[in-house]
């Protein structure tokens, strides 16, 4: 579970929470009109510019970030290291006796599959580099969804509060119908707010950010699975894994 991306949204909505309730009364801050208008309205305005798979798409991907953590790129390669140092000494047919290793992460059971089968390591790269791309393609969708999110919420908040004045100035004859129209302009423009600025806009930045390390870890991947599949020497493996790493993770297998 990715505990800091939970513990953000708790730490942030606790603040909010707890400065509502030394104010005054929390119940104040609720209004389901106003709810309903941005809510309702953010899903509405942003089924327009994508399909509702995308949106489903999009939805299970936040419960992948909340969920799911990345695995160390420099571990990996370490991993794959020791991996292509078994191909080269026992063979590529050694690949087949550790397989079920690989289940957890389907894009290398896939790549050390076509390796194991003596598909040649130029073409794995080429049909793994093309997966790698669609796969970038799908985040980006994802990413758009809670980027558009963010950027509608805050007008269905605004627009809320034009309903809301509207419907306060219509009723000036009658004193009790302020407070209400009241409340809808000023806590739709609050919920806008905060959706935008503590839920979507966050979550969206951080699928940008998962999809750069999982892009990461599959071009590890698929350098590793092609140098073993052209059976090179895992030494050379080892420079081409430091080229995509930073250089404070950078590998040291070999002395």
């Amino acid at each position: 579970m990715d505990f800091h991306t939970i513990l953000g949204l708790l730490i942030g909505f606790g603040l909010i929470v707890t400065a509502i309730v030394l104010g005054g009364s929390p119940t104040a801050f609720i209004d389901t009109p106003s709810i309903v208008i941005v809510l309702g309205g953010t899903v509405a305005v942003t089924m327009v510019s994508f399909s509702f798979r995308e949106m489903t798409r999009a939805n299970m991907a936040v419960f992948l970030v909340l969920f799911r953590r990345t695995d160390d790129a420099a571990d990996v390669g370490s991993q794959l290291l020791e991996l292509a140092e078994t191909a080269r000494k026992q063979g590529i047919l050694a690949l087949q006796k550790v397989l079920s290793q690989f289940e957890r992460e389907p894009f290398l059971h896939r790549a050390m599959q076509m390796v194991s089968d003596g598909t040649p390591g130029n073409d794995v790269e080429r049909i793994m580099r093309k997966e790698i791309s669609s796969m970038r393609s799908r985040h980006a969708q994802s990413v758009g969804v809670f980027r558009r999110a963010a950027e509608v919420s805050p007008a269905m908040g605004l627009i809320g509060t034009l309903v809301g004045l509207v419907q306060m100035l219509g009723g000036l004859d009658d004193p009790s119908t302020i407070g209400p129209a009241m409340a809808v302009a000023l806590l739709t423009t609050f919920y806008g707010a905060v959706l935008a600025n503590m839920v979507f806009a966050p979550l969206a930045t951080k699928l940008e950010r998962k999809s750069v390390a999982e892009t990461l870890l599959n071009e590890i991947y698929v350098t590793a699975a092609a140098s073993i599949g052209r059976q090179e020497n895992p030494r050379r493996l080892e420079m081409l894994l430091n080229t995509l790493l930073p250089p404070a993770e950078r590998i040291v297998h070999f002395d």
